[in-house]
């Protein structure tokens, strides 16, 4: 091996080395991050159940706790009996021999997604920014008005916690309203990313965002706003 080759492997031996130590510290940050509690739902959040993720290992993995109606809301847990980390960035809930039950895989922070075949797909959710979400959509149920920029009420509208199917949930306009939000028609709605989406059969969607806890602006913002309010 002449001393040019022997110092470009040596050169890619290191590269290596160092790719599998910067896996290895993805991985192990990866499984920090996830001890603790998480909660377990199907999408719309119509069936859920709080799994505990810790780092004490087992013969079958690393343990973890699930909430003893998880098997009823969710028959598939009942084959869970540990989790681990694959790859760099797969969290897998795994039986007694090792084999997934469901991999999940991070979509945002705090949130990962994993597929079942034949069932759908399943969120697991770190379990405070869960039930936070939960409070809120709560909060948004009931009667709401929407108003123009000068306070003249043009709609009235319920929103519901009703599935609608996917993460959305019924919306019903009350009588004589705007021709234009008649015209728009939602029919549906849900809260995303902090702002509330009003969709119609069509496809249409009207963004709002929250001014404080009880006001909600249409965006974009225009010279003669939308604003929704509670119950008025």
């Amino acid at each position: 091996m002449t001393p040019r080759v022997g110092i470009a492997l040596a050169a890619l031996l290191a590269l290596v080395a160092g790719l599998d130590q910067a896996r290895a510290q993805d991985a192990s940050t990866l499984k920090k991050d996830m001890i603790g509690q998480w909660e377990l739902s199907t999408t719309e959040r119509s069936k859920t159940c709080v799994v505990t993720l810790k780092g004490d290992t087992t013969p079958q993995g690393l343990k973890l706790e699930l909430e003893p109606g998880c098997a009823a809301a969710l028959p598939f847990t009942k084959d869970i009996a540990a989790w681990s980390i694959k790859g760099l960035d797969i969290v897998r809930l795994q039986d007694a021999t090792g084999g997934p039950v469901i991999d999940f895989t991070e979509v945002e922070s705090g949130i990962l997604e994993g597929l079942r075949q034949g069932e759908g797909i399943y969120i697991l959710q770190n379990l405070a920014a869960a039930r936070s979400l939960a409070k809120s959509m709560d909060q948004m149920i009931g009667d709401w008005s929407m108003v123009r920029g000068n306070g003249q009420a043009i709609c009235g509208l319920t929103l519901t916690n009703t599935e609608a199917g996917g993460d959305n949930f019924q919306v019903f306009l009350k009588p004589k309203c705007d021709a234009a939000v008649a015209a728009f028609a939602p029919t549906q709605w849900r809260l995303d990313h902090g702002q509330m989406l009003l969709m119609s059969q069509s496809g249409e969607t009207w963004q709002f965002e929250a001014d404080d806890n009880a006001q909600w602006r249409r965006v974009p913002d225009s010279a003669d706003p939308l604003i929704m309010l509670r119950g008025q």
